[in-house]
Parts: C-alpha cells; structure tokens; sequence
C-alpha cells in the first residue's frame, strides 16, 4: 500500500494536486457522481437551516460550487481555499480568498454559518480545522459538512467499492490527471468514521450533531449547531 502524505508534506501535495486538476474539475466531478453532487450540496445548504441573509463562509471552495448554492438560496456567501488553481478556476460572483482552513483571516463569530465539500480529507488536522470552524462561527450558527462514506448496504457496498476504488481513477485519468484520481480514493484513510468525528466536533464546540446518508450511502451530511 502506498503511504500518504503528512504534515506538511501533504499540504503543499493537496495544493499542487489541486492546482493541476482544476480546469476540468468540474466536468470530471458531474461525470463521476453522474450529476449527484449537485443535489447533495444543495441538500447540505437547506440543512444549515439559516435564514436568507446569513454570512456563509464555504471553506476549501474550489470552484465556487457552494458558493453558488447558498447564493440561490438567498445567503451571502463567500469563500476560502488554499490552491491558487481552484479560484482561478472558480465560477461564482462570490468573494473568494486564498487562505489555509487551519488559520482563516476572519474575526472570532464573524460568521452566520460554514460549509465544507469533499476537503475533511486534505486538510492537515482535522481537529484544528474543527477548532477554527468553531471560532469564526457565531454561537446558535451552524455547519454543513459533505464527505464521502461508505454504504451501509451489503448489496451496494461492493460495487461501490470497485466504481470508487478502481473506475474512478480511470475516469479522472482520462478527463484530467491520472495521478491525481488515483489518489483521491486512497484519501479516505485520512478520514476518521463518522463517531469519531462527531466526538472531535463536539469537543470543538459543536452540538446537535446529525449525518445524514446520500447517493445510497455514497456520501455524508454531517450538521452541527455552534455551542
């Protein structure tokens, strides 16, 4: 098995990676989850349940795929990510910065409610991402969280297995960097289940957690209510 990258080894490998893969990333995501994606975060937004008007920070943004949700849904949005690549590439209207998840130039509370796509992966410590979603939250604020998962059910878990482990990658080989979608799916070993992480969230600061499984158990909403 091939090892990850640590530390800040992986910082600067996601960033590169990233930074390579952004100009078909979007193309190459609607194609793997046959579209799904889209109704995920837009699932994600209403479940943040805030009203229109909110400050909604989206951390690690990419391309400004949430960052166009919660604007339709009547939020002020804006966003954050670490790869140059990605905000160039970005489609949104909204404010994007570049700026590591672990240290966000934004005042304690300063925000209504946050969002994360796809990331809790490809940060370096998933404690401090959690810790500082907590400090630019205001109390009674809220999160959305999107990750992969993996299906409970023993029928589709298999091929799920084999479409994630293997056709992914030969997708993402062909569409964009081969390199790249051969390691995404290998980065789910970074990823804690989901007991784990709610015990992490809690400790941050975080109450009323719920998950919620999508795309038959491809894929989770974790929510959460700043303490």
């Amino acid at each position: 098995m091939i090892k990850l990258p640590t530390g800040e080894d992986k910082v600067r490998q996601v960033r590169a990676m990233f930074d390579a893969i952004a100009p078909r990333y979007d193309l190459a995501n609607r194609i793997m989850t046959f579209g799904l994606d889209r109704g995920w975060r837009r699932r994600a937004v209403s479940l943040l349940r805030l009203p229109p008007g909110s400050l909604v920070l989206d951390v690690a943004c990419g391309t400004g795929d949430f960052c166009r949700d919660l604007t339709s849904a009547g939020h002020r949005a804006f966003g954050a990510d670490n790869s140059r690549g990605m905000l160039a590439a970005a489609r949104t209207a909204a404010p994007l910065l570049q700026a590591d998840a672990l240290t966000l130039p934004l005042r304690d509370g300063g925000v209504d409610g946050a969002t994360c796509g796809f990331a809790l992966r490809n940060v370096m410590d998933l404690k401090a991402l959690f810790a500082e979603l907590a400090r630019v939250t205001r109390r009674g604020g809220r999160i959305a969280l999107l990750e992969v998962a993996e299906p409970r059910s023993r029928i589709v878990r298999p091929f799920h297995s084999v479409y994630f482990r293997r056709i992914v990658p030969i997708i993402g080989g062909l569409l964009s960097d081969k390199d790249a979608y051969a390691y995404l799916p290998r980065s789910t070993g970074y990823l804690p289940g989901h007991e784990q992480l709610f015990e992490m969230l809690d400790a941050a600061g975080f109450a009323a957690l719920e998950r919620r499984l999508v795309g038959l158990g491809a894929a989770q909403i974790i929510t959460g209510t700043r303490l």
